[in-house]
């Protein structure tokens, strides 16, 4: 699967929108893949002034499409005729092969397809990164943050001591 570039910080036109930090606790994610995102205007335009949340989203392969489902873009003010449904589903776009491969993991393996991250890419095309995942049980993600903090007060103690 494809993988995202980071881009420098010098880059005009990278932008990260919206994020589903509860993403990376919530689920194992086993790999990530970039998708395009079918938009309205009004849609663009209210994403370029940042209004979106995708933190209750997922994605869902049905007859043979990829849909973004229940992910929120803000209402954009100055379109008054041509205003968009905030909680549309959205279709993605990813090649032949990697829905084959996306289809193949939520059907047989049991994965689910969360939203990672959703931005604007280097040309300044609205992108949103997909992780293919298992969800993970109580224990582990205790395991997670235990370790989290562990890593922290490990930083805390080496920068005291150091």
């Amino acid at each position: 699967m494809s993988q995202v570039k980071t881009a420098s910080k010098s880059d005009p036109n990278y932008k990260v929108i919206a994020e589903n930090r509860r993403a990376r606790f919530d689920y194992a994610i086993e790999e990530d893949l970039e998708c395009g995102i079918v938009l309205e205007g009004s849609e663009v335009k209210s994403l370029r002034q940042g209004g979106a949340n995708i933190a209750e989203s997922y994605a869902a392969v049905e007859d043979g499409e990829l849909w973004l489902v229940n992910s929120y873009v803000a209402p954009y003010a100055q379109a008054k005729t041509f205003q968009h449904d905030e909680r549309r589903r959205r279709k993605l776009l990813v090649s032949r092969k990697e829905m084959a491969d996306l289809w193949n993991a939520t059907q047989r393996k049991g994965m689910t397809l969360v939203p990672l991250v959703m931005y604007f890419n280097h040309r300044g095309m609205a992108k949103i990164k997909i992780g293919i995942a298992k969800g993970k049980k109580n224990h582990d993600k205790r395991e997670t943050a235990a370790k989290r903090d562990w890593s922290r007060q490990k930083a805390r103690l080496l920068k005291d001591h150091g």
